[in-house]
This record gives structure tokens, sequence and C-alpha cells, in this order.
């Protein structure tokens, strides 16, 4: 983009920006180590509720080192009126430490007498301190034209089309300070700070769409979109397998009363087997009883085939009527 139309752009965002939100003034009795702090709390969130927290931690605390040695759980309940008090107490406590372990001491007023370039490089190498704090403490404590970036301001100005994509992956927006004169500076970096919050705050709400249509109104295929959430089919129910036998008793046909009987029938010889097979010896007994049993009745049989022949043999008697031969034929033997 031209440096004219960027500059034009940006003029137009924050005259547009001062219908919606009011300039907040900023106390200048504070130190740049209070500054520094308040800046941290101040990140992402509005002015109001920063006052708030950083009025909770002077009253509250003994001193900064107390803030220092406290836990980020202890010091996210204190910030709990900050936007992200998680991150906001994670970023305060990490500077504390990086400060005192550099300097053994809270005091950073001799800064004010470096250049503001070198002043300005030594404090983002501390570590927890954004580009943000860095910003805030050059403009309201160093003397510097430094407007302070959050995150949401830098998404606002990709969506209405001040920055491309590969500036706004850098963190920073070209041509900011040189668009807005340094004595509106803190006025205007106050007003951009609430339009960043606001985003920050809730991507998708209608008011942050309302005015960054109005700053640009062919913005609307660069307005954050909801996530789509994915439908998650339920899980099927687990059929229970029945196990093989139950299968093939279920696939085998009904038999009818003939088949039955035949099934029975054929049974029963396997049963009777397995029944002598596996019966004692008093069963073995019982069956050599039957067993003579049939031999006496064979003899029997026997001794009745040879009286017949023996009748049949004998000559037939004088005198006598054929009925009488028939008597003595059926008469058994003695």
């Amino acid at each position: 983009m031209a440096v004219s139309n960027r500059a034009t752009l940006i003029n137009k965002t924050i005259k547009i920006v001062k219908k919606h939100y009011q300039p907040i003034p900023v106390p200048t009795n504070r130190t740049l180590f209070e500054n520094l702090l308040y800046a941290c709390c101040l990140e992402n969130s509005l002015h109001e509720s920063a006052d708030r927290v950083f009025e909770v931690l002077n009253r509250d605390y003994f001193d900064w080192n107390e803030v220092r040695v406290s836990t980020v759980q202890e010091l996210t309940e204190v910030m709990k009126p900050l936007h992200d008090p998680g991150a906001s107490a994670t970023r305060l406590k990490r500077v504390l430490q990086s400060i005192f372990e550099t300097h053994y001491s809270f005091d950073l007023e001799g800064l004010k007498k470096q250049n503001i370039g070198q002043a300005a490089k030594g404090l983002g190498e501390h570590h927890g301190i954004t580009p943000f704090i860095v910003s805030y403490v050059t403009q309201n404590s160093l003397g510097g034209h430094s407007i302070p970036v959050n995150q949401g301001l830098l998404e606002s100005m990709r969506i209405v089309g001040v920055i491309s994509d590969s500036e706004a992956a850098k963190g920073a927006i070209p041509g900011l300070e040189r668009a807005i004169p340094k004595n509106k500076g803190v006025e205007a970096g106050t007003l951009l700070h609430q339009l960043g919050v606001e985003l920050h705050r809730s991507p998708y709400g209608p008011t942050i769409r309302k005015v960054l249509q109005e700053i640009a109104p062919d913005c609307k295929q660069r307005l954050p979109k909801r996530p789509v959430k994915k439908k998650v089919a339920p899980p099927k129910p687990a059929v229970a397998k029945a196990p093989a036998s139950s299968k093939k008793a279920e696939t085998q046909k009904p038999a009818t009363s003939k088949g039955a009987a035949k099934q029975v029938r054929k049974k029963e010889p396997a049963t009777k087997k397995t029944a002598t097979k596996k019966a004692p010896a008093k069963t073995t007994a019982v069956v050599k009883k039957t067993k003579i049993v049939k031999k006496k009745s064979d003899s029997k049989k026997v001794a009745k085939k040879k009286a017949t022949k023996k009748v049949k043999s004998l000559p037939a008697t004088k005198g006598k009527k054929k009925g009488a031969n028939k008597r003595l034929a059926k008469r058994k033997p003695r």
C-alpha cells in the first residue's frame, strides 16, 4: 500500500473510532517502573479494569517484591477484572522476576538518562516484556512517540486494510507514528486501544463489526468468522456376540414329530451302549444271567424239534384211526 493511502486510512480509522469511544486521560505522576507494571495489566484489557487491578496490587501487597514471590494462581484471583487475568498475571510475574534478577532492585529511573532508542531496546530484552509494554513506557515515561499496539488493534488494522497479512505477522503497523502527530499520540493511542480490546474481547459481536465496516465497507470477507463445529456421530451400540452353539440352534429348523421320533430311536442304542460300557460289575452279572436264560430256551427248542422228528418216524399202528396219530404228534415229549 502507498504511504499516502495508508496515512489516509489511519486518519479515517481514528476519526470513526472517536465517534464510538471516548479518549481516556493518562496519569503523569507514575514512575517508569509503575508504568511498566501498569502496561502489563493494560494489554488486551480496558483502562478502567487495569486501574482497578493496579490499585488493588498497590494497596493489598506490602511491596512489589511480595507480588514477585506470589504464585500465578494468587495473582490471577486478584486480576480477575481483566479480560485475560491468567495471561496478565503470568506476564506481570515474569517481568518482576526478570527486572529483579537484572538490577537487584525495582528502580528504573536511570533509563530516562539514556537515549530513547537504547532505553527501549534495553527494556525489550527483559523476559516477559512485550512490544506493547515497550511502546507504552516509551510514550508515557521516556518522552518518545510510540503508539502501543495490542493484538486486537493489529488484527483490526489488517481487517480494514491498513496493513497486509505479512506485516501483521511481524506484529507492527508501519507508518502509524508518521500519520499521527506526537501531540495527539496519547489520545489516539487510547482510542485505538479500545478498538483493539473490543475485537479481542468479542470478535464476532455486532459492535466491532459495525465499526470496522464503517471504516472499510469492503472488509466483510476479512471479518473473523465463527469456527464451524463438526458434528460428531454418536457411537454405535455394541452388539453382543452370541455363542456359536446358540447360533447353530437358531439356524437349525425345528424338527417335526416324525423326525423327532426317529432321532430318539437312533439315539437310544447309543445310550444303551454307553451305559453298558460304563456300568459297574453288577450290570455284567445281569447280562450273564440273560445269556444263560437264552441258552436254556434254545435247548428247549432243540428238544422240541427232536421230539417231533421221532414222532414222525414211528410206524403207524394198525386198527387205530388217523385222529389218534395226530393226537400223539401233538403231545409234548416228557
